[in-house]
């Protein structure tokens, strides 16, 4: 197990996890306030937020599959 490696994973599954609440709080916000004028900056920021925190997961998981499985392919041969 690559404890580096593992670490990264967490470190970013951690940040997703942040952002999965953090973004669709900010989105649930802006659509609240249609008629200020930072309506549309505020809901973007939400939603790349809310993109931010999938790509965070989906690298933190590779990480932490890659640590545990010490980098190994698939070693079978057809």
């Amino acid at each position: 197990m690559s404890k580096i490696k593992f670490l990264k994973g967490l470190k970013k599954m951690s940040l997703a996890i942040i952002f999965a609440f953090v973004g669709p709080f900010i989105i649930h916000q802006a659509l609240q306030n249609k008629n200020h004028e930072f309506y549309i900056y505020v809901l973007i920021l939400g939603l790349s937020i809310a993109g931010l925190s999938i790509a965070f997961g989906f690298i933190g998981i590779s990480n932490l599959v890659d640590s545990l499985l010490n980098g190994q392919k698939n070693k079978t041969e057809y």
